[in-house]
């Protein structure tokens, strides 16, 4: 009967539970529990595990760039004026479930992508589906899309993600082509999900890089609006920084 109840279990994709159960059948110290004690046991440890796996696949499809980042290890040294509050603030997610949305702003090697890496890092753990993406990489994407008549598909799935990431944001002028694409994507988004943008240029700096029409102001409007800004300063480099720790 032990075998078969076993047996079972793993037939139903309960594997947690089936290795307790097993546990339980030559364990002494479960001899004394009550069936219901027992049954609860097996029930989370079967729980748990699912979660588990439910947390580490949305972990790996994040594409997070730095997947070891966390909100407690980020450096708040004075010169980098991070406002430590709004962080901690972030690091719950509660804007995620308001949908707004996060721009962090700051020169190359201030640290951008390690600050929205940890906040990606904290919407995983949480169950939050969240998907990391340079700029230049969505763009190709959307574009290889529209030449394999898969470009809707693409836009739907990008739509959906509960957390997008977007680094090396507007680095460089877009096309009219790639606005568009920008803009049917932010509008889909719009009160329906949040984004972190993380660009070398505060918001004001966008315009150019979007075209200066208004189609820059029609995407500026959908990300500034509902957006928190956290602006990364500092008299040297983090890498330098940190390698000079070391």
């Amino acid at each position: 009967m032990i075998n078969q109840n076993y047996e079972k279990l793993m037939k139903l994709g309960l594997t947690k539970m089936a290795e307790l159960y097993l546990d339980q059948t030559t364990n002494k110290a479960y001899f004394e529990m009550s069936f219901d004690e027992r049954f609860a046991f097996l029930i989370d440890g079967e729980t748990d595990e699912q979660h588990n796996k439910r947390i580490y696949g949305i972990q790996k499809r994040s594409n997070i760039k730095m997947a070891t980042a966390k909100v407690s290890e980020i450096r708040f040294y004075p010169d980098r004026e991070i406002d430590k509050n709004l962080t901690l603030k972030l690091a719950t997610c509660d804007y995620i479930n308001d949908n707004l949305n996060v721009i962090v702003v700051g020169a190359t090697g201030a640290g951008k992508s390690y600050y929205v890496s940890a906040l990606g890092n904290e919407a995983c753990l949480k169950g939050i589906v969240t998907k990391y993406v340079r700029l230049p990489d969505l763009l190709y994407d959307l574009d290889q899309a529209r030449n394999k008549d898969t470009y809707k598909k693409k836009l739907r799935a990008l739509a959906n993600v509960d957390l997008l990431i977007i680094d090396e944001w507007l680095l460089n002028p877009t096309t009219p082509q790639q606005q568009a694409d920008l803009l049917e994507l932010l509008e889909l988004r719009y009160n329906n999900s949040s984004t972190i943008f993380a660009s070398q240029f505060l918001p004001e700096g966008w315009h150019k890089n979007l075209g200066s029409g208004a189609v820059a102001d029609a995407i500026l409007d959908r990300v500034i609006a509902n957006s928190y800004l956290i602006h990364i300063k500092g008299k040297q480099s983090m890498r330098v920084r940190e390698n000079t720790k070391s």
